[in-house]
């Protein structure tokens, strides 16, 4: 621990207790969502805002939609960017009223989200680690097929006082187009990202490697050494498809 949030000097001890607290008592299922509630709390103490999400119904997702192609990856709502919220009384109703629900978080606001595959972000985390860069939160999201992805949580960009000179994650791809490019993807303003702990089909999930007690460093910090990893991930046998985002 012993990480500040640059918000609160109170934050990293109510995170610290949040996560050390034992699980209340009762059966297996209430010892796990007091446990999932504690962690999405610590994740709203640190300032990341968070929005109900689809969960897998047996094999499909709990939406409605026919087919859906992101089953258990994509916010409930269509007003998740305005409904996300660090609201601790507000996410614990969602969590007790909606206990299979995932949970995004909406990127571009307090923080993005360094999107890159798993063995390079693997790779990355050490190197950054070796060389003591200051390395945030990092979550994994398990993919089938050796398809996952590792999510490095850095400060946001910001929004800058002249628009014409930002635009949203949207206009480079969408989230749900993450299978599209194997290389680096940069959430920011208009995207967001499963936080843990959430359930995908097939009994994958979202963890924590490094959990949201870690303050949020500068994405540029840690730019160079993802993208150098992100290029060697696809000129390996695997990866047909070169690193995104590629400059011609």
């Amino acid at each position: 621990m012993g990480a500040e949030f640059g918000r609160t000097s109170g934050a990293q001890g109510r995170i610290s207790q949040w996560l050390r607290r034992r699980a209340r008592a009762g059966a297996d299922g209430d010892a796990e969502a007091a446990r999932r509630e504690d962690l999405l709390l610590a994740v709203a103490a640190a300032g990341l805002p968070l929005a109900p999400a689809a969960h897998p119904a047996g094999y499909r997702c709990s939406c409605d939609r026919i087919g859906c192609p992101t089953p258990a990856r994509h916010p409930v709502s269509f007003a998740w960017q305005t409904q996300s919220t660090t609201d601790r009384a507000q996410i614990e109703r969602w969590a007790r009223h909606q206990p299979g629900a995932n949970f995004i978080t909406a990127t571009g606001m307090v923080h993005d989200v360094l999107d890159v595959p798993l063995d390079a972000g693997h790779a990355a985390l050490a190197r950054l680690l070796a060389d003591g860069i200051d390395v945030g939160p990092v979550a994994e999201s398990e993919g089938a097929h050796g398809q996952g992805r590792l999510l490095f949580f850095t400060a946001t960009r910001g929004t800058p006082e002249d628009e014409d000179e930002w635009w949203p994650c949207e206009l480079d791809c969408h989230p749900e187009t993450m299978d599209e490019h194997p290389g680096l993807r940069w959430h920011c303003r208009g995207s967001y990202v499963l936080v843990p702990p959430a359930r995908l089909p097939g009994d994958l999930a979202v963890t924590w490697v490094r959990g949201p007690e870690f303050p949020l460093p500068d994405p540029l910090t840690l730019l160079e050494t993802l993208t150098d990893e992100c290029a060697r991930y696809a000129g390996e046998p695997q990866g047909d498809v070169a690193a995104w985002p590629l400059r011609g």
